[in-house]
C-alpha cells in the first residue's frame, strides 16, 4: 500500500519551486518496465472500478481527476501514486494503454506546476518510477507539445525528490524515492550527477532495513519482498549506468534472498502473515533471478517463521512473537498459526490482510480468529489498540519452538504465553509432516505450566461459574477448496481445484463444525466467501488436549496432473 501521510507545508513550497528546474527533453535510452502489475486489477480499472482502502468508486465518462472521491486520504494517495499504471500495462489492451496516456497527461496538465494533493514525497517517488518505467507506452502517438510537457513535468518531480529525499525516514517510501532518482539518472538526459549520492543513501537504508538474519522488523513477508525488489532494481540501475554500487546493497540483497525463498509456499507464493499478501505473480521470481544470489536449500527458520516441506506439501508456521510498539500497526495476532499448500493449491490459509476493504476488515483480519490456530473465545493472543493505528500490545513474550525429526516425519513443537496473564494457559502446538508429504499430524494443548498459572486458571474458572474456558481451533480454507462434512461429524473431505482429495479428522472432546469464513486479497473487489473447519471445546482442567490430522486420501496419487487454469473474474 502507498504511504498516505498528509502533504506538508515544506512539500508544498518545494513542489512550487520545482517549476524553476531545468528539464530533460527526452530519454537517454529507452526505459524498461521494472514492476509487474496484476491483469485482474487492470481489467477492473478498464471496466471503471477503482477499489482502494475499502472504497469502490465507479468511473463514469468524467475524467479520472474529476471523479467524486471518498473522504479518505489513502484512496486519493493510491490514485496519485499511479501504481495502477502497472496494472493497465499488464492488461495490455489498446483501451488500457489509451486510458493510461489520457490520465497521466491530464494529471500533468492539472497538477504539473507543483499543485494538488499528489506532491507528497513518497507518492511522487512512486509516480516517477512508473512514469519512467512505462514511458514508451505513455508517449506513444502523442503530439510534440504533449511530449514536451511530459518531460517538463517529469523533470520537475525529479527535482522535487532530490530536495526531499533526506526528509523521509528509512523504509519502503524512501526506497521508492531513491529508485526513482536512480532511474531518472540512468534514463533522463542531464540527470546522472547525483546518482552516487543517491546510491550511498540507499546503502544506508539497506543496512538499516535488512537485519543480520535477512529479515525486517515488521515480519511481513510481502514487505520484505518489496524492500528486496527495490534494492535489486536499484543495484541493476546502477550497473547499467556504469555507476559503482556500495557493497552494503549487495550484502543486504544476499541476506534477504534466502529468507524470501524460505517464506514461499509450494506454489511460489509468499506466506500471508502480518499484513502481507501472496505477492504479485512473477515479481519475486524476477527479482530473485536479477539479484544473482544463487538458490540454496530453504531454511528451517526464517524471520521467526518455521518451514516444513516434503514432496509437494509445504507448511509455514508463525513461530515467534509479533512486532510490538510503533512498528506494529499492521502486525497480526497470529502466533502459532500456519498455512499449508499442496503443489499449486493453497489449502489451509489465513483470512489475510483486509486493508483493501477498509478499516473494519483490516482490524478483523489482524485478530487471532482470522488465522488457522487456537484462540480463546473473545480473546486474541495479542491486543489490538484503538484507532486506525491499532498498535499491538500484550503480545506473547515467551514463544518457544523446537524442531523434531525422526525416520517418518519432520515436526515442530512450539508454545506461547499469550493467554497466561488472563487465564493462566499456555498454548502448545505440535505439527508433524510425514516425509512423503501426505499427512500432517497436529495436536493443540492448553495447559498451566507454573503453580502461579494454576491460581490464575482457578480464578478464571470461578469467573465462568466452573463452566470452563471456551476455545476454538480454526482451519481457514482457500475459496477454491470444496468442502464436505462426513457422517461421523469427526471427518471433513476437502477437494482441491486440481483434483486432490484430503481428509481432516480429529480426536478429543471437541465439536467439529464447518462455518463461513472470508478470504481477503487485494485483487478481488470484495472479500471472497469461503469456509473454515472449527473445533470447539472447553478447558476445564490444567491440561486440555485436541488432536487432529490432515491427510491426502489414499486414492489421490502423490503427483496429480493439475491442468486446471485459474480464471479470476473481474468482479470476484
Amino acid at each position: 500500500m502507498i504511504a498516505r501521510s498528509p502533504i506538508t507545508g515544506s512539500e508544498r513550497l518545494q513542489a512550487r519551486l520545482s517549476v524553476l528546474s531545468r528539464g530533460a527533453r527526452d530519454f537517454a535510452r529507452p526505459p524498461e518496465p521494472v514492476s509487474i502489475g496484476v491483469v485482474a486489477r487492470g481489467q477492473q480499472i478498464v471496466a471503471g472500478h477503482f477499489l482502494f482502502r475499502g472504497y469502490l468508486v465507479e468511473a463514469s465518462d468524467a475524467p479520472l481527476w474529476d471523479l467524486p472521491l471518498p473522504d479518505d486520504a489513502g484512496f486519493e494517495a493510491e490514485l496519485h501514486g499511479m501504481g495502477w499504471l502497472d496494472d493497465l500495462a499488464a492488461q495490455g489492451t489498446q483501451r488500457a494503454e489509451q486510458l493510461a496516456r489520457d490520465w497521466v497527461h491530464d494529471w500533468a496538465d492539472r497538477f504539473g506546476a507543483g499543485t494538488g494533493p499528489g506532491w507528497q514525497t513518497g507518492l511522487t517517488g512512486h509516480r516517477v518510477t512508473r512514469w519512467i518505467a512505462h514511458g514508451q507506452m505513455l508517449l506513444e502517438d502523442v503530439t510534440p507539445a504533449t511530449r514536451k510537457r511530459f518531460f517538463k513535468v517529469l523533470s520537475r518531480q525529479v527535482a522535487f525528490l532530490r530536495r526531499r529525499m533526506r526528509k523521509l525516514s528509512p523504509g519502503v517510501a524512501r526506497l521508492e524515492v531513491l529508485n526513482a532518482l536512480l532511474a531518472a539518472g540512468s534514463y533522463l538526459h542531464g540527470s546522472r550527477d547525483a546518482m552516487e549520492a543517491t546510491a550511498r543513501l540507499m546503502a544506508e537504508d539497506a543496512d538499516l532495513l535488512i537485519a543480520p538474519d535477512g529479515g525486517i522488523a515488521s515480519r511481513n513477508p510481502e514487505e520484505l519482498a518489496t524492500v528486496f525488489t527495490l534494492l535489486v532494481l536499484g543495484a541493476e540501475t546502477l550497473r547499467r549506468a556504469d555507476t559503482p554500487a556500495p557493497p552494503s546493497i549487495a550484502a543486504a540483497i544476499a541476506r534477504a534472498a534466502p529468507v524470501l525463498r524460505s517464506l514461499r509456499q509450494a506454489d511460489g507464493a509468499l506466506a500471508r502473515f502480518h499484513g502481507g499478501g501472496r505477492g504479485i505473480s512473477g515479481q519475486l521470481d524476477a527479482a530473485l533471478a536479477l539479484s544473482g544470489v544463487r538458490a540454496s536449500q530453504p531454511q528451517d527458520r526464517a524471520m521467526g517463521f518455521a518451514r516444513m516441506a516434503h514432496a509437494r506439501t509445504t507448511l509455514i508456521i508463525d513461530a515467534a512473537s509479533p512486532p510490538e510498539g510503533a512498528g506494529s500497526g499492521e502486525a497480526h495476532a497470529s502466533t502459532l498459526a500456519f498455512e499449508l499448500t499442496s503443489g499449486r493449491r493453497p489449502i489451509i490459509v489465513s483470512c489475510g490482510a483486509g486493508t483493501t476493504f477498509g478499516e473494519k476488515w483490516r482490524r478483523a483480519g489482524r485478530a487471532t480468529p482470522s488465522h488457522s490456530t487456537l484462540a480463546l473465545d473473545g480473546y486474541s493472543s495479542a491486543r489490538l489498540g484503538p484507532g486506525n493505528n491499532g498498535l499491538l500490545s500484550d503480545a506473547p513474550r515467551d514463544v518457544r519452538a523446537e524442531r523434531r525429526r525422526n525416520d517418518l516425519s519432520t515436526g515442530l513443537i512450539a508454545g506461547h504465553d499469550g493467554y497466561v496473564a488472563t487465564h493462566g494457559l499456555t498454548h502448545v502446538r505440535q505439527l508433524f509432516l510425514d516425509n512423503d508429504g501426505r499427512k500432517l499430524h497436529g495436536e493443540d494443548v492448553l495447559a498451566t505450566v507454573e503453580t502461579s498459572d494454576e491460581a490464575i486458571f482457578d480464578r478464571a474458572m470461578q469467573d465462568s461459574d466452573q463452566r470452563g474456558i471456551p476455545f476454538r481451533i480454526r482451519f481457514h480454507l482457500h475459496p477454491d477448496i470444496t468442502v464436505e462434512q462426513g457422517d461421523d461429524h469427526k471427518t471433513v473431505l476437502l477437494m482441491t481445484k486440481g483434483g486432490e482429495l484430503w481428509t481432516f479428522h480429529h480426536k478429543g472432546a471437541a465439536a467439529l463444525a464447518i462455518e463461513p469464513s472470508v478470504y481477503l486479497d487485494s485483487v478481488s473487489l470484495s472479500p471472497r466467501a469461503t469456509q473454515q473447519i472449527v473445533l470447539s471445546s472447553t478447558a476445564v482442567d490444567y491440561a486440555t488436549r485436541v488432536s487432529w490430522t490432515l491427510a491426502k486420501a489414499s486414492q489421490t496419487p502423490d503427483a496429480v496432473r493439475d491442468t486446471v487454469h485459474d480464471d479470476t473474474p473481474v468482479l470476484a
